[in-house]
């Protein structure tokens, strides 16, 4: 596993609240029979693009790493099935220019009956650093699937996000809650 440079890790983190809520993109809603499931965010912090994930209570989504933790957590045998591991797309004005890191996931596996899958619940955060290609719009394309004990919900979504020169230094990232994702 990469890790991050020394100087990085020594960040502080603290998201939305060290963070005034107006850095924030408008949320993203992911809607089941008309109720919110789970919404999206992003901003940028200096040379990162930050991505959070807040799902409603019952809900839960996954790792962007999940099909891989799952095949090494089988070692070649078959699984009940799979769910859709989060993808995020950048395209417009900004570029991701670093391997993406991701909160910790949460182990929701069912060892039991040969099920491994690894997610968020409450919320999930998604760092890379990025490069600006412009004053434009950038577009986030986040992917993926939600579930709930009783059904699962994909997503296919899109974050718009001004691409502004840095306002912070990307000093409130708390790399320590962060791993890469494999």
């Amino acid at each position: 596993m990469r890790h991050i440079p020394t100087a990085i890790v020594a960040l502080a983190f603290s998201a939305a609240a060290a963070t005034g809520a107006k850095d924030w993109t408008e949320p993203v809603e992911v809607l089941h029979d008309g109720k919110r499931c789970l919404s999206y965010r992003a901003r940028l912090a200096g040379e990162f693009l930050v991505i959070e994930a807040a799902m409603e209570p019952t809900w839960h989504t996954f790792a962007m790493d999940n099909k891989r933790r799952q095949d090494e957590k089988l070692a070649g045998k078959p699984s009940l099935g799979i769910e859709r591991s989060t993808e995020i797309r950048v395209n417009g004005g900004l570029e991701a220019i670093s391997p993406w890191f991701q909160s910790l996931p949460k182990d929701l596996s069912k060892p039991e009956i040969r099920w491994f899958t690894w997610g968020f619940e409450q919320q999930g955060l998604f760092v890379t650093k990025i490069k600006r290609s412009g004053p434009a719009t950038a577009q986030i394309g986040m992917r993926g699937q939600a579930c709930s004990e009783a059904i699962c919900k994909n997503i296919d979504v899109t974050i718009s996000i001004a691409v502004t020169p840095p306002k912070t230094a990307g000093t409130d990232i708390d790399w320590k809650a962060l791993e890469q994702v494999r």
